[in-house]
């Protein structure tokens, strides 16, 4: 019989990282909306990012095993309402997509065109950046250079 808490089963399911972006995790981009006992399994709910996230079956899949790890059965449910924003990546997820080249979403915004954000450079913090292509390394993303170091990077796009 394990002792693991509920703090416990959040704590490792919000440690799982992101399959397509391995430096953030699930806690850090806000997806893991609910912990709690259903019976005798712990029932996780997750947002993903979007409602065709391509990933969604591989998280759900790294959340049991993060959960039955500490020796408890566990379900994922995934909710699509309220839809994820990029307004719940935490401050440490912004950090992690910056330190790793991803322009993080409003964040090093110096100019709004025809009401989007245009994102500073993550590597040299130019603010003379062009989208290069709406479709990035991830679904989640658009492809962005920079026009000062002449660098592509991906910019998460603001839900």
């Amino acid at each position: 019989m394990t002792t693991a808490t509920l703090d416990d089963v959040r704590r490792v399911v919000a440690d799982v990282p992101d399959p397509e972006l391995p430096f953030v995790t699930l806690g850090d981009l806000g997806v893991v909306r609910d912990v709690q006992w259903h019976g005798d399994t712990v029932l996780v709910t997750l947002t993903p990012t979007y409602s065709g996230c391509p990933a969604t079956e591989v998280i759900a899949r790294h959340v049991v095993e993060a959960v039955t790890g500490l020796g408890l059965a566990a379900e994922v449910r995934t909710v699509l309402a309220p839809a994820w924003t990029t307004d719940w990546i935490t401050e440490r997820g912004l950090k992690a997509l910056r330190d790793n080249g991803i322009a993080p979403p409003h964040q090093g915004s110096v100019s709004v065109t025809l009401g989007r954000h245009v994102p500073s450079c993550p590597r040299c913090g130019s603010s003379g950046t062009e989208e290069v292509s709406r479709f990035g390394a991830s679904a989640c993303t658009a492809l962005w250079r920079c026009r000062s170091c002449g660098e592509p990077f991906d910019h998460v796009r603001p839900l």
